[in-house]
């Protein structure tokens, strides 16, 4: 989900210039349904489940909405394209829609829908690192450009400057130079780029690589994880009433797509699979179960901002110095950086429905990967 640095300079300084077309996104279409367009972060995988699901099982369409996914890239910053006005909304990291913020995208945080950091480094068992204090002298992958915040904030913690004690090395959406050994530990999602290490054959065994092949290090666990997956509404316009309701509309539904694919975790994955994930069958599943991991059970309700992980967010944030010295915030978050107003009537409208808004029964699946993911 990393984007190059000039593409991501030059898409911050534009962040608050641009402004909506009233012809584009949100136009009402014939016979009052509502055209809404949500700016994804990445490639179409189950990391988006939730929004496919919604939009293929017909609950945004319930809501009155005609909702378009626009698929993201490598030169795509999601928050970026909605404060120029050219989506609606946007699912982001927050801590990377901050510092958009910071420097004059106008966004808020309107649904929190990962509760918990996906964000792994992961070393081989056999190097004996452990925790973050073995990375000193170490190489240590990471993809940048944002995604390294949770990385850097752990490496402070433990006493580490990223600028002098560690080896940084841009490392690629893989684990090939960790499988490669060319770095001794490397940034991975738990949905993911660690799921692609069980997928890879072990040379010494001719076997598929096993969890106890590797140590991970979860920021959770380290206590420098920040908030991921939100999406993210245009702070102008939720002065407009109309812009308000489209947006509980639009939350509704989305509830309603990640309730569905909490309990429907292999159809959702071969929604997926349809929408053209160059990724596999059981790896999909397996990112489908690891991102109900990071959703359910929400104790408070689905998409409800936490006050206490959203300061953690922040103060990691303003305090955490990457190689050079800077950190992701100069200053608190001004204005309306998140709400849960939207959020809240979304839950109390499905929950009058009868959805199951907390995921309190949830269970995770046992999931067999095969070679490759296939």
């Amino acid at each position: 989900m990393s984007v190059p640095a000039a593409i991501v300079s030059a898409a911050l300084l534009l962040a608050g210039c641009g402004t909506a077309d009233p012809a584009e996104p949100g136009a009402a279409a014939s016979g009052g349904v509502t055209t809404v367009k949500l700016q994804l972060q990445w490639f179409f995988q189950a990391q988006f489940a939730g929004y496919i699901a919604a939009v293929e099982k017909g609950f945004y369409t319930e809501q009155g909405l005609n909702v378009e996914l626009l698929e993201g890239a490598v030169d795509i910053v999601p928050q970026t394209v909605l404060a120029q006005g050219k989506a609606d909304y946007a699912v982001a990291w927050v801590p990377k829609a901050l510092a958009s913020r910071e420097q004059g995208a106008q966004v808020t945080d309107v649904g929190q829908i990962f509760a918990r950091s996906g964000t792994y480094q992961v070393a081989f068992a056999d190097s004996n690192i452990k925790t973050p204090a073995d990375f000193r002298g170490k190489k240590v992958g990471n993809w940048g450009f944002g995604n390294e915040f949770e990385l850097f904030a752990g490496m402070t913690a433990a006493g580490l400057d990223p600028g002098k004690d560690v080896t940084l090395v841009q490392q690629q959406f893989d684990m090939q130079a960790l499988l490669k050994k060319e770095i001794d530990v490397a940034q991975a999602m738990s949905y993911n780029e660690y799921a692609q290490l069980l997928e890879a054959t072990n040379p010494a065994t001719g076997k598929l690589y096993t969890p106890t092949d590797f140590t991970v290090i979860d920021w959770k666990t380290v206590g420098s994880s920040m908030l991921q997956d939100s999406v993210w509404a245009s702070t102008e316009r939720l002065k407009d009433k109309a812009y308000q309701d489209t947006t509980v509309k639009f939350l509704a539904g989305t509830l309603k797509g990640w309730a569905f694919c909490r309990d429907n975790a292999e159809a959702c994955r071969d929604m997926v699979v349809a929408k053209g994930s160059k990724l596999g069958k059981s790896h999909q599943l397996w990112q489908m179960n690891e991102v109900n991991q990071l959703i359910w059970p929400s104790t408070n309700g689905f998409g409800l901002v936490d006050e206490a992980d959203w300061n953690r967010t922040v103060e990691l944030s303003l305090k955490t110095r990457n190689q050079v010295g800077d950190t992701v915030l100069k200053n608190q978050p001004e204005g309306l950086a998140y709400t849960n107003e939207y959020m809240q009537k979304a839950l109390d409208q499905a929950k009058s429905a009868g959805v199951d808004v907390t995921g309190a029964n949830f269970k995770p699946m046992t999931v067999t990967l095969t070679a490759g993911g296939a």
